[in-house]
């Protein structure tokens, strides 16, 4: 254990005990212990002392010991429908990763978007940015990762060496994977952990549902804007390739595809299933227009999705089914509970009072909406360079929503472009699992990743600030 997390894990226990026997209130003895408990959970998913799923289970414990809410409303807060959202869809991501089709759905796009290297590398992001719609970035990045690998390879045993065109090749490859495995994941509501955290908070604290299609109309557009940038800013400014040629690539993307074989019957089943879902995601709001005593909501037809992926068989006399329960031991369950410690710290925070302290502070000052915004994208995303964003979002989004009810706008305006910052680290290696998994190729060196990252960084804030401005506003 390092030395970090030697200190974390002592520290924030010591500061919880200093902060609840305090000789004076800060707020009141349940506002004073709420803050307690979020310093003891900040430390920890600072130095990662314990699994961040794990200090995520502390409210179960301490809110209850501490009279801020009964053990069966903190308890509430980890059995959320959003919690059954996320749920189904890692149920579908597994299928989808069972039966091969996530491969077989990248390496089409590849083979779609042709050949010659800059081609090559927007197949690559675009497959990687596809999967991460709909599986977990770390599950897409993993799987584009050896057929990248594979392509730079031909380079490198090619007649001239691994020249420096070959080298940017490979910079852009990786790094093109990585962050468009990021921005992808913000296209849909269950791409990634932090968009689903802010979903719940506005669901349970604000009554304010945010469908997956209405999520899509502002998430799918930013998203193919940044991995447009990020193309351009990788291929066309720092890691140029003008002239490299190679035929190759073609030859590793068939053979790939000649492994897979022929669709097979499950995978037709998988794509069929996920289709069916997506498309009454989609046209979830129509459908109960015409059916008004349905009430389908996006986390029914998530586990509609998950239960029927467990229990049609694919052979009902081998008793073949696509998904068993014990597939699940690879499902993310440490996520689940984190947004379940998220929304309890959330609910926490709003009944001591915290949230209405800071909405009252901000709105008895005079600080301007536009700066106080621009602020907090450029907080929130510099600071996911460091730690969990799916942490940061749990702790921060009741904060943020308490700063725009004091600002008198909103809460979804100054929610949505913070939360969508949270998943826009782009310039170290230890931000996000993708980063980590491309620089662990060797084809990458810090400094070049926090090169092109400060550029895309900086960027992402200008639309996001230019999106809290003019964008939201007109869709919410």
């Amino acid at each position: 254990m390092s030395l970090s997390k030697k200190i974390g894990l002592f520290l924030g226990p010591i500061l919880f005990l200093i902060g609840i026997n305090l000789p004076f209130h800060i707020l009141s003895d349940k506002g004073d212990a709420v803050i307690a408990i979020a310093i003891w959970m900040v430390v920890w998913w600072i130095t990662e002392a314990v699994s961040i799923s794990v200090t995520a289970l502390l409210p179960l414990v301490l809110f209850p010991l501490t009279k801020v809410m009964p053990i069966l409303d903190v308890g509430a807060n980890y059995g959320s429908p959003i919690v059954y959202l996320f749920f189904g869809g890692f149920i579908m991501a597994l299928a989808l990763e069972k039966v091969n089709l996530h491969k077989r759905i990248a390496l089409n796009i590849i083979h779609i978007t042709g050949t010659t290297p800059n081609k090559v590398i927007l197949g690559f992001m675009l497959a990687t940015a596809t999967l991460s719609m709909w599986i977990s970035n770390t599950a897409s990045t993993v799987v584009m990762l050896p057929i990248a690998m594979s392509v730079i390879a031909l380079l490198i045993n090619d007649a001239d060496g691994f020249t420096k065109k070959d080298q940017n090749f490979a910079l852009s490859v990786m790094l093109g994977i990585a962050f468009s495995a990021n921005a992808g994941g913000i296209a849909t509501v269950i791409g990634t952990p932090p968009n689903s955290i802010m979903i719940g908070l506005l669901e349970n604290e604000y009554n304010i549902e945010i469908s997956f299609l209405k999520w899509m109309v502002i998430g799918v557009p930013f998203s193919a804007t940044m991995i447009t940038i990020v193309y351009f800013v990788l291929v066309k400014w720092m890691f140029p390739n003008k002239n490299l040629k190679f035929k190759a690539s073609k030859s590793v993307i068939d053979e790939e595809l000649k492994k897979l074989g022929p669709i097979s019957g499950k995978e037709k089943m998988v794509l069929v299933i996920f289709g069916i879902t997506v498309f009454l995601w989609i046209f979830r709001t129509l459908i109960n227009s015409i059916f008004p005593k349905l009430g389908l909501s996006d986390t029914i037809i998530s586990m509609i999705a998950a239960i029927t992926l467990f229990t049609v068989p694919y052979n009902l006399k081998k008793e073949d089914y696509i998904i068993k329960w014990q597939d699940t031991s690879k499902l993310a369950w440490g996520i689940l509970v984190l947004f379940g410690g998220g929304l309890a710290l959330a609910k926490g925070m709003s009944v001591s009072g915290i949230v209405d302290v800071v909405a009252n502070s901000i709105a008895a000052s005079n600080i301007s909406i536009f700066f106080t915004a621009a602020l907090l994208i450029f907080l929130m995303l510099f600071m996911t360079e460091l730690m969990s964003n799916v942490a940061l979002v749990a702790l921060l989004a009741p904060v943020v929503a308490g700063i725009a009810i004091g600002l008198e706008i909103p809460v979804l305006y100054l929610l949505i472009p913070v939360t969508m910052a949270s998943s826009c680290a782009f310039m170290l290696p230890m931000a996000t699992p993708p980063n980590a998994i491309v620089f662990a190729s060797g084809y990458i060196k810090v400094h070049q990743m926090a090169r092109a990252g400060i550029v895309l960084n900086i960027i992402a804030v200008l639309l996001l600030i230019i999106m809290f401005q003019f964008i939201i506003p007109l869709i919410f």
